[in-house]
């Protein structure tokens, strides 16, 4: 018989149940290959990031680079500016 690849959350072994070890292997799966821009970031501490191309380093989520409420705000200032944008160039 083959042996069975447990994950991240295989450290568990068989307490806390199947749902909750799965979401935490899911959350370091997604740790570890984060993205911004197309560039790998690596996690330095608790919300600290640093682009490994560039060296920057930025704040995001604990657990992720770009949290889905944090894209929510871009958006939002994205529109607000562009919605100003026009504004001026109708006041013109």
């Amino acid at each position: 018989m083959a042996k069975s690849k447990t994950g991240s959350a295989g450290r568990f072994g068989a307490r806390y149940g199947r749902v909750s070890r799965r979401r935490v292997a899911q959350i370091e799966s997604e740790m570890r290959n984060a993205t911004r821009d197309g560039n790998d970031v690596k996690r330095v501490g608790t919300g600290v990031w640093v682009d490994e191309e560039t060296g920057e380093k930025f704040t995001g989520g604990a657990y992720r680079a770009r949290t889905p409420a944090g894209k929510t705000v871009r958006r939002s200032i994205r529109a607000a500016l562009a919605s100003g944008e026009e504004a001026a160039e109708d006041d013109e």
